[in-house]
């Protein structure tokens, strides 16, 4: 990872960068134009074609210029949680320990919450209308084909999400490279259609796109919502920037992206123009006729698939971060390669985007009216972004309320006009990323919810460590040769299990280690810093591992460390003792019935902590613990 304050690499390591940054960051933004333009041709208000066309390539131009260029690589990418991005880097840059809310969730949390649940909605949209925009080149080609876009784009998304348990290792390396002969060739056709209309750089007068809307203001919720495809994606570059550095993702845009995408517009603009009574998609019209259009539909196939690899790699790496910040059950994660741990594949989150995006083409049947259900999942996860960001930057970086609330409000008062005009959406498509969001919201909320009623209720009330070195000493307790390891939820008082052990079977091992393991609000915890070990007397010791929401827990490796610093540990003969907690509902905790009863069904159905911990089950012992909510 490179981080801001890290020197310079070598030119060619520089190259290297930028050109992955192509591969992962822009895979999203850089295929809109299979499908944008033609989505605001088809919603170009009743007037002259040049007034139209320019006003919608206007308002694009200065859309892709305002929140990419200006919002999120000069202010939003400098929020960085020890180098990387995202939503949840926010949550934790936006919630200072000392700030930390004791009871409840905050509304804050809440809401950034509600951003994460609106990318997960894009998630499922995103691969299903990029792939489908893309088939639909072959209509372009034959109309022999239309039949046929369908069934192609499913058999496209089910190889796509049936590879994914293989991994991206060798994928991985040619995404960049055909990403950059993708953004070649936006390029290069656009550039030569301008020559057919070179107004179309009249476009570039923002006062053109505020007067289309201004004398249309019945239809201009219909061309903001189309012309909003055109920054779809814009969120993965703050999300993916720990794997580039905001440095090398600016100038992949500066140097290649933006230019082309810009190129390619201006293009299919000056096409519109100069071809008024053609009524197919101006983005593969670009092409000649023949074998050079069957290529662009075959490069725009392959740069769809590459933007819903990142994006789907991307659900993955949100839903891990969810997942260990406590927000969301445990599920089951497999590392695809031992050399890269951000490498990995979530089985269930593979089959519910499998499910999803299938599912979503067969009901929609057509890019254009998938993209009705595009864009409220984008400009609001955008406006609660730009939240956060006020949030870090009076919280965390101290600006004053003038200047942090300025700047919220230029944000806020662009992607609030967004948000709304793609409100009249929802009858049409909008409500399904909705839906999607708030049914994750709800699991992400029920779930946080009840672990901290049962932090609070089970494990606030442990007794002390004096006690313990007592227990450990007391001529009622038979010390037996071995070895055992107690986790722990608090690093602090005695784990339950222990108790339980030691009124069952009135011995405990000679070496005994109280285990916590916890979640720290930085992506990566620094080596040095990921054990802390100390001794409570009598054999008995308490370690604490840390690791970043970036990561995933390793027992094993603990267990190693922990003998290496002279406990007698050894991992292949020693006992793991968990708790498994069987919820039962009615009690007092401050939640409601039904939440009550879900938390049950996702605390029954979630992946065993013994599992998620990487330990083999021969050597665990499981204790029940019954907690009424």
């Amino acid at each position: 990872m490179h981080t801001p304050d890290s020197p310079s690499p070598p030119l060619r390591a520089q190259a290297a960068l930028c050109l992955g940054a192509l591969g992962v960051v822009y895979g999203d933004i850089g295929t809109s134009p299979l499908y944008t333009m033609n989505e605001c041709l088809i919603n170009l208000p009743h007037v002259e074609r040049v007034e139209g066309v320019l006003g919608v390539l206007s308002l694009m131009f200065w859309l892709l210029m305002f929140e990419v260029g200006f919002k999120y690589l000069w202010f939003v990418m400098r929020a960085d949680n020890h180098g990387e991005g995202g939503i949840f880097a926010l949550l934790a840059l936006s919630h200072p320990k000392n700030t930390s809310v004791k009871r409840g969730i905050a509304f804050s949390t809440l809401l950034i919450m509600a951003g994460a649940a609106l990318l997960f909605g894009d998630g499922v949209i995103t691969p299903a209308i990029s792939v489908l925009g893309a088939a639909e080149g072959f209509k372009s080609f034959s109309p022999a084909f239309e039949h046929l876009v369908v069934p192609i784009a499913v058999l496209i998304l089910a190889l796509l999400f049936l590879f994914q348990s293989k991994g991206t290792k060798a994928l991985g390396r040619v995404f960049g490279p055909v990403m950059l002969v993708w953004f070649a060739t936006l390029a290069v056709l656009g550039a030569w259609h301008i020559a057919d209309s070179p107004m179309v750089f009249r476009a570039l007068n923002p006062l053109l796109g505020l007067r289309l809307l201004i004398t249309h203001p019945g239809e201009a919720a219909a061309v903001i919502g189309s012309v909003i495809l055109t920054i779809t994606g814009a969120e993965a570059l703050y999300a993916d920037m720990g794997h580039f550095g905001r440095r090398y993702i600016a100038k992949a845009w500066s140097f290649v992206v933006c230019p082309a995408l810009v190129l390619n517009y201006f293009g299919q603009g000056a096409y519109a123009i100069s071809h008024p009574a053609d009524q197919s998609n101006p983005f593969f019209a670009l092409a000649p006729a023949g074998a050079l259009r069957l290529g662009l539909v075959a490069i725009s196939i392959a740069a769809a698939i590459i933007a819903s690899q990142a994006l789907i790699t991307g659900t993955y790496s949100l839903t891990r971060q969810a997942i260990q910040l406590g927000y969301f059950p445990r599920l089951r994660i497999l590392h695809t390669n031992a050399e890269q741990a951000g490498q990995i594949y979530i089985p269930l989150v593979n089959a519910a985007l499998a499910i999803g995006t299938i599912w979503i083409v067969l009901a929609f049947k057509s890019s254009s009216n998938l993209a009705a259900a595009y864009g409220l999942a984008v400009t609001g996860t955008m406006a609660v972004t730009s939240y956060a960001f006020y949030r870090v930057m009076r919280l965390t970086w101290h600006w004053s309320a003038w200047k942090a609330g300025a700047l919220f409000v230029t944000f806020l008062s662009v992607e609030l006009v967004l948000f709304t005009a793609n409100l009249e959406k929802i009858p049409y498509g909008g409500w399904l990323p909705l839906i999607i969001a708030a049914g994750l919201l709800t699991i992400m909320h029920t779930w946080k919810t009840g672990r901290d009623e049962i932090l609070e209720k089970v494990y606030s009330g442990a007794i002390t460590e004096l006690d313990l070195a007592n227990i450990a000493q007391s001529k009622n307790i038979t010390r037996v040769p071995g070895s055992a390891v107690f986790m722990v939820a608090m690093p602090k008082g005695t784990p339950l299990a222990l108790l339980h052990h030691l009124k069952s079977n009135k011995c405990l091992q000679k070496t005994a280690v109280l285990l916590t393991i916890l979640t720290e609000d930085v992506p990566v915890v620094d080596d040095e810093e990921r054990l802390t070990l100390d001794s409570l007397g009598n054999g008995v010791w308490r370690a604490v591992g840390r690791y970043g929401y970036m990561e995933s827990p390793d027992v094993a490796a603990l267990v190693h460390r922990i003998q290496n610093q002279g406990v007698p540990l050894q991992l292949m003969a020693t006992t793991f003792y968990f708790n498994r907690e069987m919820i039962i509902t009615g009690g007092n905790a401050r939640m409601w019935e039904w939440e009550k009863r879900l938390y049950a069904v996702l605390s029954r159905n979630a992946h065993p902590v013994k599992d998620y911990y990487k330990i083999l089950p021969t050597q665990i012992i499981e204790i029940g613990l019954p907690v009424q909510l």
